[in-house]
């Protein structure tokens, strides 16, 4: 699978995929991450990527010109096509970036992700060029290159061979609705705090029955949104 991110500091996307699972997937050619430099496509000598907005305000907004250009640059380079690629802009008023979307997204071939920076993107990228918009949660950050790497580690953890135990991404939280259940390791009595006993038990009947009550109180409790099941 191929993410392809726009971004104005490629370099943070660069040296942010280059350790644990991401940098595995990348050196065994199962991910490519491709950070694009918008402002190597501005028109102009001063690579001018930003301006006031129409009718006035605080900030600065992307303007479309480079974003359009890059991402039919990117197309006609890697010969990507509309069926195999999925264009995202990264913005605060996008949909709830969630563990379904993820997997969805796990099985599209390419995946052009635009970072948004400063007060936004101009309009016409999210109405004529990308797909849909995400957001990765009720809150605003400085720019859009954090949430492209969420989505590209979220992503990446369910393709095939990019994890060393496949199993564990089907009991990890969000995969059936449920946050995971409490882990426990070495040692068994730590200053008083003891781990439970079932766990102890080799009874492994009991231990998976023991997950899925501890799973569903954890999310009734932490996350009542998220329906249980």
């Amino acid at each position: 699978m191929n993410f392809f991110i726009l971004s104005l500091f490629p370099e943070l996307i660069e040296s942010s995929t280059d350790f644990s699972i991401l940098k595995r997937a990348k050196e065994k050619e199962i991910i490519k991450v491709i950070p694009i430099n918008i402002r190597d496509f501005a028109a102009n000598k001063h690579k001018t990527t930003d301006l006031p907005p129409y009718g006035g305000g605080a900030g600065m907004v992307l303007k479309p010109e480079p974003i359009f250009a890059a991402v039919k640059e990117i197309f006609r380079k890697y010969k990507l096509n509309k069926e195999n690629t999925k264009t995202i802009l990264l913005s605060a008023s996008g949909e709830l970036f969630t563990q379904e979307e993820a997997m969805k997204l796990a099985k599209i071939q390419n995946i052009i992700l635009i970072c948004g920076h400063y007060e936004g993107v101009d309009e016409r990228v999210a109405k004529y060029l990308s797909d849909k918009e995400l957001s990765i949660g009720n809150y605003v950050l400085s720019g859009g290159e954090y949430p492209a790497l969420v989505i590209t580690d979220a992503v990446s953890r369910l393709i095939p061979n990019v994890l060393e135990n496949e199993s564990s991404k089907n009991e990890e939280s969000f995969s059936s609705n449920l946050l995971e259940y409490p882990q426990y390791t070495r040692p068994k009595d730590f200053k008083g705090k003891k781990v439970p006993e079932i766990l102890l038990s080799g009874d492994h009947n009991k231990i998976i029955s023991w997950r899925k009550k501890e799973s569903i109180k954890k999310t009734l409790k932490n996350r009542p949104d998220i329906t249980v099941q």
